[in-house]
């Protein structure tokens, strides 16, 4: 396994991780807003619903920025590692 594919591995897995933790932050900050929506009157599940939308809020601003980050390391790399030179030789032949 050389550089390069580990490089395109970790991108690869980092950008899957990256679109789930995306879907958790999503799903979380519309789950506060139901319960915080909801027409029901208990107050402590009205406070946990705007609590779990200001974790989405502050979620999705760290994941923003820790994406940026990785996206620019990543393409710095990408573009200083030399290109991989693949020597290809003719089998010998035993006689």
């Amino acid at each position: 396994m050389d550089f390069r594919s580990i490089i395109d591995m970790i991108y690869d897995w980092t950008l899957k991780l990256s679109i789930l933790a995306w879907a958790m932050v999503g799903l979380s900050w519309v789950i506060g807003w139901m319960l915080r929506g909801a027409p029901i009157p208990i107050l402590k599940i009205k406070r946990f619903g705007h609590s779990l939308i200001e974790d989405a809020v502050l979620a999705a601003l760290w994941l923003a920025l820790g994406s940026t980050v990785f996206f620019l390391i990543s393409s710095i790399t990408k573009n200083l590692t030399p290109p991989t030179v693949i020597n290809v030789t003719a089998p010998v032949s035993v006689q």
